[in-house]
């Protein structure tokens, strides 16, 4: 049951240009800040290179012992650097750490153009992958995220990308919690600052810095078993992207919960049958219904079955019969189907005929009050 809950508690103050914060488990978005606008991903958009890399290991197009060449225009490739010698080949598992502990922009070039050819090629595949996985308003011109007017994403679409990393390869998600990499004897720490506080529970995923762009991380946390996804962009310098985006999830964890509303199976109310065996038929979830919602509102909730009675036998466990509706002031409504719990077969023949000469003597079932 997903809907967005953040209007329903006074989100923080922030200096970042753009917030998107998901809860993973139930996919309610609990912070928007402009998570629509178009704006200059910088380094996160290596986040997309990442997955046209995982896609292709997960394929078998290549494998971690693979090794890529290194062109004069990877070397050159300015920026951060992984530092990849000219005319060298570098193993594919040293170019995703190469990606992700030390963005390099020169190891991006080298993915793009071991993959496609060239890294004007890796961009139009980039794009298409984009288009499939539910990439709405990104535009990708290279494989590393430097400047280009044309080079746009949202921060909707980068957590959407994280969220299919995440899901899409979790055999390779390990390498974002990643600290540090030494490559060509160069030692170089991983540049998301959440990976070094305590007890943040984070585990990647990218941060993204250029001068127009300023500063930003989309990042994903796990702390007793929930996880939530989290992109924020558009800050001044290092120290605040570390400190407010810290702020922010701890914000995220503090104020909402994931709770369980109904769980499969359980008896939610009872509907009239008509024409049944039985008078009338258990209702229930056909799946444990989780909701994320703001801590303090909790006790105000309100659940009631909705469904249009009586019921016509026969009746299939499972079929559905009416809604599950969850109220909660300030936000929206909460919907999911109210399934039948049991088979109510219809009468017989003989039965039939005298529920209908009770009807045409008694007159019409009262119809049951919604629930």
């Amino acid at each position: 049951m997903a809907a967005t809950t953040a209007q329903a508690v006074e989100p923080p103050n922030v200096e970042a240009q753009h917030v998107f914060i998901v809860d993973y488990n139930t996919g309610s978005v609990l912070f928007d800040k402009a998570g629509q606008e178009k704006l200059h991903p910088a380094s996160m958009s290596k986040l997309m290179t990442l997955y046209m890399l995982f896609d292709a290991l997960k394929r078998g197009d290549v494998k971690l012992t693979d090794s890529f060449h290194v062109s004069k225009k990877a070397w050159s490739t300015q920026g951060s650097k992984m530092f990849v010698p000219i005319d060298g080949d570098i193993v594919v598992e040293d170019l995703i750490r190469g990606i992700i502990v030390q963005s390099g922009n020169d190891a991006c070039v080298v993915v793009a153009e071991g993959l496609a050819g060239s890294e004007e090629a890796f961009a139009d595949r980039m794009n298409k992958k984009g288009a499939e996985i539910g990439l709405k308003n990104s535009h990708f011109v290279n494989a590393s995220g430097l400047p280009d007017p044309n080079h746009l994403m949202t921060a909707q679409d980068l957590y959407l990308l994280a969220h299919h990393l995440f899901v899409d390869f979790p055999e390779f998600y390990h390498y974002f919690s990643e600290k540090e990499f030494v490559f060509n004897k160069i030692k170089q720490g991983n540049r998301n600052p959440l990976l070094y506080r305590p007890n943040t529970g984070v585990d990647g995923l990218k941060t993204g810095h250029t001068e127009e762009a300023g500063f930003g991380l989309t990042a994903s946390a796990s702390r007793d078993g929930r996880r939530i996804f989290m992109v924020v962009h558009g800050m001044t310098s290092m120290q605040d992207r570390a400190d407010e985006t810290g702020q922010l999830l701890d914000w995220a964890y503090r104020t909402f919960g994931d709770y369980t509303v109904a769980k499969k199976g359980t008896i939610l109310a009872q509907a009239n049958v008509w024409m049944g065996q039985q008078k009338t038929v258990p209702l229930t979830v056909d799946k444990d219904l989780l909701v994320t919602l703001p801590v303090s509102e909790r006790e105000k909730v309100q659940v009631k079955a909705i469904y249009d009675g009586p019921v016509a036998a026969p009746v299939a466990a499972g079929q559905p019969v009416g809604e599950l509706v969850m109220t909660i002031p300030g936000m929206p409504e909460f919907r999911a189907p109210l399934v039948a719990a049991s088979d109510v077969p219809q009468l017989g023949f003989g039965g039939r005929v005298v529920a209908m000469l009770q009807q045409m003597i008694f007159g019409a079932e009262q119809q049951p009050q919604q629930n």
